[in-house]
């Protein structure tokens, strides 16, 4: 039996467990219909599983569009490797070249994004966690490191939105992080809390910049970091404060916000409490990552509906899906990409 009717779509995103579906996923995956879900390289073998994993969960929800996620940005953090797909370059090579040739450097960004869409739509993925819109500092933890495009706030949010068009040009929908701003941190988000003392007007001429330049982009996930000179008590993805007045306010993003993993040790509680602090503070979407069973039916208990503002903001991201990359001649663009990063 159904938890919820078919066309009731859960706020929420998903993971699964390995290469394939079990019984108890399946079952639970159609009884909560998740808006999306989310693949990790646990979830890939080769080309032909992939695609029937890709397949069977967006058949769970009937939706041909439904987001099907993944963190393909290349360097450090890319679930598909060789020797099945290409390796592609960190977000900080970019940098340098645009360092050297400003134009040069956008196009790279551009046509990498562009390339990385066209191995993702072959295989029913539409959705990247990417681009990278974290500022690099020297104190900066290493999490982001050469995940960053670099540390001016013009240079990052110009090539982050090269990528991001590079992306939607090849049918996949780009999802830009950590908002507003995770390159401070000092630790680790996936094992503890970090905390960012910087006053905020430095954090708004510096970090917040580049979401408030990408402001236009659909979607957008969250930061689990205490800006303490903001809200002292609570990680942005579940501060009402970092929300409405940065988020929302200062950044003017109005597109689809999602939550970075919710099973992360920076977040305290039990996973359906972080949902639910998620959604009071003002998220859309609650994103769990992890696959455990346990965990996603406490985050799916506490997830609500798909409507009202939410829904139109998922809408209106969804709705940028209008191109397949189908017009890309990949062995020219893979030969062209080459020589400029070469370069």
């Amino acid at each position: 039996m159904r938890l919820y009717p078919r066309d009731m779509t859960r706020a929420c995103i998903l993971g699964c467990s390995g290469a394939r579906l079990d019984a108890e996923e399946r079952k639970l995956f159609e009884a909560s219909q998740p808006f999306g879900f989310i693949v990790f390289a646990r979830n890939i073998e080769n080309p032909a599983q992939l695609r029937a994993l890709v397949g069977e969960l967006r058949a769970i929800t009937g939706r041909a569009d439904t987001p099907i996620l993944i963190d393909q940005e290349g360097g450090r953090v890319q679930r598909m490797k060789p020797p099945h797909w290409p390796d592609f370059p960190p977000a900080a090579l970019f940098g340098e070249i645009y360092a050297r040739d400003r134009t040069r450097g956008l196009e790279a960004a551009r046509l990498g994004a562009q390339l990385i869409a066209a191995e993702l739509i072959t295989l029913g993925i539409n959705s990247d966690c990417l681009p990278v819109a974290d500022l690099r500092h020297p104190e900066g933890h290493g999490i982001i490191g050469d995940r960053s495009y670099g540390s001016e706030p013009n240079v990052v949010s110009e090539l982050a939105g090269a990528a991001a068009k590079g992306l939607i040009e090849g049918g996949v929908l780009p999802i830009v992080k950590h908002i507003p701003g995770h390159g401070r941190a000092r630790s680790d988000s996936h094992e503890e809390l970090p905390v960012v003392a910087t006053p905020i007007e430095e954090l708004d001429r510096t970090d917040f910049e580049p979401f408030r330049k990408l402001a236009g982009l659909p979607v957008a996930m969250t930061a689990h970091v205490v800006y303490s000179a903001i809200d002292p008590e609570s990680a942005a993805t579940v501060s009402p404060i970092v929300i409405e007045e940065v988020i929302r306010g200062r950044i003017g993003f109005d597109g689809l916000l999602i939550t970075d993993d919710l099973s992360m040790k920076a977040l305290r509680g039990s996973l359906g409490s972080r949902t639910g602090a998620a959604f009071a503070a003002g998220c859309d979407i609650a994103l769990h990552c992890n696959g455990q069973m346990a965990e996603m039916r406490e985050v799916v208990a506490a997830a609500p509906e798909l409507a009202g503002r939410a829904q139109k903001r998922a809408s209106a991201a969804l709705g940028r899906l209008g191109t397949t990359g189908k017009g890309l001649n990949v062995a020219e663009a893979r030969a062209l990409f080459s020589a400029m990063i070469a370069a």
